[in-house]
């Protein structure tokens, strides 16, 4: 066996592994409705599945790259791949909505030391005239993964089971651990001798899992509760001390010095704001797809596979956008262009053909990441020196996991609200005895998930009544898709700001 098939091996190791996160963060959001039906999820449990995971990944992920730099890239990244796994398998065995959100919180783990791993791996395996291609097949693949990974889930779903979409991940994990095992060789950087930020990290969880949690229980427990009242206290307060501890410690998770770079600081926001409108539609579009307008799951996974082909194709054009016409142009159309397509979801309706609302929707959305992503992840790598690079990257990562956490969770309490206010209003204009009525009340918290075959109901009554249900949560999904492509647009501005000649490599200034 030659040092290259050893490398190549690697790389392939390194492509699995994350393909198993990427197809995960997929494919959970087709699941959702086949999950909320068999384990009688309200939409807050929903929210929970995908935040739960987005929480501990996007609040570990700089403490996951940092031990594998100090404890050993090949270490942690095994260790990753092994818990993210043996996660997964809990999450397939789940039988309550309480069991499935602690399996993907320690998913969600897992990957903050297994998604961080990749890349440095490839970087300490390959030299400088090799490294650019392998990173070049590990985002073809990714883009790949990203592209087929909803259809094959939507399959599973579709045919065997949402568990599948879960126990996929066992088979990829074995031969990852086998081919890591083999040919992945142990690196380190003898730089980083300081201790982990365990501090950092837990006010980061702290922070973020209060705020998150009092948002997402806000709706059926009212504002002014008092677990909702202490727990965004609490977020804030932790957050606050984030900050201060950041700012004293010798070796910080996350060095505040990097955002005396005005440009660094205005691309973070772009992506916060961006990627928090992204993780919104992602996550409602399923739900609309499936449960109002009968979309398969199969169906609801192939419909996003444009946006993936257009960022593939698009992305060696747009990664060289910010060498010649510089970062300011390229993140102002681009998040507007994306806006553009996430305002065109609110044309989805019962009867709408996919060719005429969903396809362009999806094509302008992929088209508008495909001139930002590229660009944007030049612009932040650029816009410090070299030697913070890596921590830079981080960051971004970092700041795109946390977006849609917050987001989800912020625009969730309009949502419910919303179709709070709808669905009522409709029923009230129905003549529904009391008993059925409660029934119906047991299940609005399902929302467009809501079950009637139960409840005592003549055939035209449960007729209306469920397109009371479903046009109330189209009303919602309208207003808050409308909502996230402001935030869109909020984000062009802030591209717009980025000076000209800034975020380039040219211009880079120490910041230390």
């Amino acid at each position: 066996m030659t040092a290259a098939e050893g490398r190549r091996w690697t790389l392939i190791a390194t492509i699995l592994a994350s393909a198993m996160t990427f197809i995960d963060g997929t494919v959970v959001n087709v699941a959702l409705p086949a999950l909320q039906a068999e384990l009688r999820a309200t939409i807050t449990d929903v929210q929970w599945v995908v935040e739960a995971y987005a929480l501990f990944l996007g609040a570990l992920i700089l403490v996951g790259g940092s031990m594998g730099d100090q404890l050993g890239r090949k270490r942690i990244f095994l260790f990753g791949t092994v818990f993210f796994t043996a996660s997964s398998v809990l999450c397939g065995v789940a039988t309550s909505p309480r069991v499935l959100i602690a399996g993907r919180a320690l998913q969600g783990i897992g990957a903050a030391f297994l998604v961080p791993g990749s890349l440095s791996i490839i970087s300490a395996t390959f030299d400088d005239a090799e490294r650019g291609r392998a990173i070049g097949t590990w985002s073809g693949f990714s883009a790949i993964t990203t592209a087929i990974g909803p259809v094959i889930g939507g399959w599973l779903i579709e045919h065997v089971s949402w568990r599948a979409a879960f126990f996929v991940n066992v088979p990829l994990a074995a031969v990852v651990v086998g081919l890591s095992l083999k040919f992945m060789d142990e690196s380190k950087d003898p730089s980083r001798t300081k201790t982990i930020d365990w501090a950092g990290a837990a006010l980061g969880v702290l922070g973020l899992g209060g705020i998150v949690f009092g948002l997402l229980e806000w709706p059926p427990l009212g504002p002014g509760h008092p677990l909702v009242v202490g727990s965004l206290v609490l977020g804030t307060v932790c957050l606050v001390l984030l900050i201060v501890v950041e700012q004293r410690t010798s070796n910080p998770m996350l060095p505040l010095h990097l955002f005396r770079s005005r440009t660094f600081t205005l691309a973070n926001v772009l992506t916060l704001l961006l990627y928090g409108a992204l993780g919104v539609v992602f996550f409602l579009l399923p739900l609309d797809l499936i449960q109002v307008q009968h979309y398969s799951a199969t169906e609801t996974g192939a419909a996003l596979v444009p946006l993936a082909v257009i960022m593939f194709v698009l992305s060696r054009w747009a990664g060289g956008l910010v060498h010649r016409v510089g970062a300011r142009l390229p993140l102002t159309v681009g998040p507007i262009v994306a806006a553009l397509g996430i305002a065109s979801f609110a044309r989805i309706g019962p009867g709408n053909s996919y060719w005429s609302t969903i396809f362009p929707a999806v094509c302008l959305l992929g088209f508008g990441l495909a001139i930002t992503v590229a660009p944007l992840t030049t612009t932040v790598m650029a816009a410090v020196e070299t030697a913070h690079s890596g921590v830079a990257s981080g960051i971004n990562n970092a700041v795109s996991r946390v977006a849609g956490l917050l987001a989800i969770a912020i625009f969730g309490v309009f949502l419910v609200r919303a179709f709070d206010a709808q669905v009522h209003a409709r029923l009230d204009r129905m003549s529904l005895a009391t008993g059925p009525r409660a029934q119906i009340e047991e299940q609005l918290p399902k929302m467009a998930g809501a079950e009637l075959k139960a409840v005592a109901l003549d055939s035209l009554q449960r007729t209306d009544v469920q397109r009371a249900i479903d046009q109330s949560f189209a009303s919602g999904f309208r207003m808050v898709v409308f909502g996230s492509a402001i935030l869109a647009l909020a984000a062009a501005g802030f591209g717009a700001a980025i000076r000209p000649g800034k975020g380039t490599a040219s211009s880079r200034r120490p910041v230390a």
